[in-house]
């Protein structure tokens, strides 16, 4: 690395899990990681996943419902029950890959 090169992190590499927990990212960065999970998350064979964005005053949880509702991948999503994460998580239905591709995004959500 040169001087004149600014430092910058290497990106760090997790595998995909059926689970985002979002109390790892700033509120900024909570939008685009949602938005970049959803299709790793379909590739590695989930169709049903759970995001974790914390109970707070709702920011963060108006901000994954916002992606959720525009996301093409998205069959339906809502707030998770008791024992899953209540109103701090949201279950998400993925579509399959052919019902992605052949319609626009269409989810339904609280």
């Amino acid at each position: 690395m040169s001087d004149d090169t600014p430092w910058e992190p290497e990106p760090i590499v997790l595998p995909i899990t059926d689970e985002l927990d979002l109390h790892h990212f700033r509120p900024k960065e909570c939008g685009p990681v949602v938005r970049d999970w959803l299709p790793e998350a379909r590739d590695a064979g989930f169709t049903r996943v759970r995001i974790i964005h914390g109970k707070g005053i709702g920011n963060i949880r108006r901000t994954v419902h916002k992606e959720l509702d525009r996301h093409p991948l998205v069959a339906r999503y809502e707030l998770a029950g008791q024992g899953h994460g209540g109103w701090g998580a949201t279950l998400v239905w993925l579509k399959e890959s052919s019902e992605a591709n052949d319609q626009p995004g269409n989810s339904e959500g609280e």
